[in-house]
């Protein structure tokens, strides 16, 4: 390979799925190339075919996708290999870590011998305990406190940020050149994200690995990429450095998803000073069990209120409880102790189930849209089953009230026939919001509803859910770890660490003062879209990352 040659180079990349509706294109004539220790991004809406591209590379595409141009890894072209060949080079030469690390380790087996697999696989020469050595190594390199200890437990005895940094220490044990990271960061809070980038900013500034990154968050494209490539509709629309591309944007849809990032800085628009009492939360508390007779405590003494017509945010890392105290709203987990009323009304009776009243009145969005609507169901039989169950209304009446619903959240009313696979994760979630509503519920429930989603669709759910409060009154606790989203969105924000609250108050007041330093070290971790800013906020941080010696600056 001559010596100016790129380690990767992708030239006129197509890829195609065959399915029951015919032929879609995911990827359509795509070049790129990546050079040893160099940082490069790929950006671009759901459908965009970044994945596509991170899949085809290690050979890792579904068995119905048709796929022609030339992939050049150290000038082989991988797409000429047979199975042996590309199975011997994943791990060893090119090593991928996917955006749900819990999904990708085995809940059976301690992480210890899924590590153990993986050295065995990349080193076959190494006995038991050199094998054993290398995890433990691994696993400090990652940041893992205690790591011979923690070879010895489970996935689900570690958080999720600890799961993904376990991911990256697999993904090492091959001593791969190129490491792909799809979305390495979407699940995590803002804390945690930040970790993870200074963890793989670190581990290509050591080993010179070159790290092609597949993300939608345009703040993580600033914070670590020295070049980007920007996607849409399968084709590559941009091409440039960070720093130009952050500044001087040449294509109309980067200077779009530029401008649909939410500020963290700013007058913030004028709110209702307050609210009608909807929502009060008084000193809950809500445990499990793990056995034995030991109880974890998961909220502890949380009380809030939520006014008529008020967006609350529920901010916090991974673990605070805030899914869990809004599961407790849902009726989905019994509080040990505590109240909480609606409207006046007790949200859960002593000795009665929860009133049919109540259920109607409360509504519910996830993050995951795909995953709450059911897949052998038409859109409109997922909308009309809260009517059906809680309206007396006929068949006739409900398809008209669901055609509605689907016009009102900016879809066509006829695709009520279609079903949730052939559509977005962005049109998924407008569905999903569909049904929350459909009872005109006085609370809504919003878990995470975006933190899955592209910036651009992003927006333009969070200016949906603004309108449809306009004409529903609903009001909505908001429960995310995106701290611009909810500054953009939220009159008023409760801050949970560890199942109690750290801080509460008006969103501009939070913002502007913090008063704990924990919601300071928040607001701080937030990755702003500009890399000059970003590579400084870095250097203050870890200094030692940017050492003479080391192989590659940041942009």
């Amino acid at each position: 390979m001559p010596a100016n040659a790129p380690l990767l180079s992708i030239e006129g990349l197509s890829v195609r799925y065959r399915g029951y509706s015919g032929e879609v294109t995911a990827v359509n004539q795509v070049s790129l190339r990546l050079d040893t220790g160099e940082i490069v991004a790929v950006i671009g809406e759901s459908g965009a075919g970044k994945s596509a591209i991170a899949q085809a590379i290690p050979g890792l595409l579904p068995a119905n996708a048709e796929i022609s141009g030339k992939i050049l890894f150290q000038g082989v072209d991988l797409l000429d290999l047979n199975h042996a060949q590309l199975s011997a080079l994943r791990g060893r030469e090119i090593a991928m870590i996917f955006q749900d690390p819990s999904s990708s380790l085995d809940p059976v087996f301690c992480v210890g011998k899924q590590l153990d697999e993986s050295i065995a696989l990349s080193e076959p020469h190494l006995n038991v305990r050199q094998r054993k050595s290398r995890a433990v190594a691994l696993l400090s390199q990652v940041g893992i406190a205690q790591p011979e200890k923690r070879l010895k437990n489970f996935p689900h005895q570690f958080s999720g940020g600890q799961i993904q940094r376990i991911m990256i220490a697999m993904a090492l044990a091959g001593r791969p050149k190129i490491l792909i990271a799809d979305e390495p960061t979407t699940a995590l809070d803002v804390t945690t994200q930040q970790e993870i980038l200074d963890l793989l900013f670190s581990l290509n500034q050591q080993f010179g690995m070159a790290l092609l990154l597949i993300t939608h968050d345009m703040g993580v494209v600033a914070d670590i990429a020295q070049r980007v490539i920007v996607m849409r509709q399968g084709k590559v629309v941009e091409n440039s450095t960070a720093k130009t591309l952050f500044h001087t944007p040449e294509h109309a849809y980067t200077r779009q998803l530029l401008a649909a990032i939410p500020s963290t800085h700013g007058a913030l628009t004028a709110i209702k000073e307050s609210f009608e009492p909807l929502l009060q939360v008084d000193d809950v508390h809500i445990s499990y069990s793990s056995g034995f007779g030991k109880k974890h405590k998961i909220v502890n003494g949380v009380s809030f209120s939520v006014g008529k017509g008020e967006f609350l945010g529920l901010l916090g890392e991974s673990g605070s409880g805030k899914t869990t105290l809004g599961r407790s709203l849902l009726g989905v987990i019994k509080p040990d102790s505590g109240n909480l009323t609606l409207a006046g009304e007790p949200i859960y009776h002593p000795r009665l189930p929860r009133s049919k009243s109540i259920k109607s009145r409360i509504g519910a969005i996830f993050q995951n849209p795909l995953s709450s609507l059911n897949p052998r169901m038409t859109l409109g039989q997922s909308i009309a089953e809260p009517l059906q169950t809680h309206r007396g209304m006929n068949d006739s009446q409900i398809l008209q009230r669901v055609k509605s619903l689907i016009d009102q959240v900016g879809l066509p009313a006829e695709w009520h026939q279609k079903y949730p696979y052939e559509l977005s994760g962005g049109q998924c979630q407008r569905i999903a919001i569909a049904r929350a509503i459909a009872l005109n519920p006085q609370l809504l429930i919003a878990d995470e509803p975006t933190s899955a989603l592209d910036v651009s669709i992003q927006e333009s759910i969070l200016a949906l859910l603004r309108n449809l409060q306009k004409e529903y009154q609903f009001a909505c606790l908001f429960i995310s770890h995106d701290l611009a989203v909810v500054r953009s969105l939220c009159q008023s924000a409760l801050v949970l660490k560890n199942g109690a609250v750290v801080e509460q108050g008006r969103v501009f007041e939070l913002f502007s003062r913090p008063a704990s330093d924990y919601t300071r070290s928040l607001i701080d971790s937030i990755p702003a879209a500009d890399p000059v800013y970003q590579e400084q906020k870095r250097r203050a941080r870890a200094p030692w990352l940017f050492a003479e010696n080391t192989a590659v600056t940041t942009h």
